[in-house]
């Protein structure tokens, strides 16, 4: 398989998973795994900004809404809750560098990871499926949500939009939709924060050898892959609940733990 058509397939992987309940970063190396295919840590740092550029597309209008109607309380405390969230996230996010926690690259902790967050999904909406839908917002599902990105950030497979989802929905936003669309506004300043820390971090290396052109050709396709994924995923969690994910995520942990090593 050539380079560019590698890129391709890793642009492609990236923007499909980041903000489906089934770990970006998990399939992003299992996917590599399975090509033989060595990437720069820039690659696999950059390509996620086309993910959040199209989740940015997507949700243009309603982030316009949030910053012009700072005078409406409802908007206020919507986005006052976005910002606890991600101060959250961003506070307990430097406290793990802190302590050196990195992500593992093997393929089976990833593969155990999809598991459980597999049966944990289907355990939820087991207990979802007997409360009312509830779109509020609380603080506490707020809170939650972002000390879930945390967990996310230190095990692979776990899955970002599953667990901030997840949380919300456990914390009382009963309802699939509010539950992912806030989880999905508050992963905009968090990935762009971990991006631009992470490149921040990587400045004195520099970036000589790197493939510009599989690069470029990974991102284009992680930005419109994510939209359309994004988009879809927004209209079916209207009608739909999360088990054909969590089934996915058992099924594809098992695969891993039996056919790749």
């Amino acid at each position: 398989m050539s380079d560019l058509l590698q890129a391709l397939v890793l642009g492609i992987v990236e923007g499909l998973t980041e903000f489906l309940p089934v770990s970006s970063t998990g399939h992003l190396l299992i996917a590599e795994h399975l090509m033989d295919s060595s990437r720069s840590e820039f690659f696999n740092i950059g390509i996620q900004s086309g993910a959040i550029l199209a989740v940015v597309l997507v949700f243009k209008d309603r982030l316009l809404g949030l910053a012009r109607g700072y005078s409406d309380p409802v908007q206020r405390d919507y986005l006052l809750k976005l910002c606890g969230a991600f101060l959250v996230t961003a506070i307990g996010g430097l406290l793990v560098k802190k302590l050196g926690f990195t992500l593992p690259e093997a393929v089976r902790p990833i593969a155990i990871a999809l598991i459980v967050g597999g049966v944990a999904i289907l355990a939820i909406e087991r207990v979802m499926a007997s409360r009312p839908e509830v779109a509020t917002v609380t603080w506490a599902a707020a809170l939650w949500v972002g000390a879930s990105q945390i967990v996310a950030g230190v095990f692979p497979g776990t899955s970002r939009s599953a667990a901030t989802i997840f949380s919300a929905m456990l914390a009382g936003v009963t309802l699939r939709a509010a539950a992912t669309e806030f989880a999905f506004l508050v992963g905009i300043p968090t990935m762009f924060a971990a991006t631009a820390f992470d490149l921040f971090k990587m400045r004195h290396a520099g970036f000589a050898g790197e493939d510009w052109p599989a690069f470029a050709v990974a991102f284009l396709a992680a930005a419109v892959v994510a939209f359309i994924s994004v988009k879809w995923l927004l209209r079916y969690v209207v009608g739909h609940r999360f088990t054909v994910f969590a089934w996915y995520r058992i099924v594809a942990g098992i695969a891993l733990l039996l056919f790749v090593h």
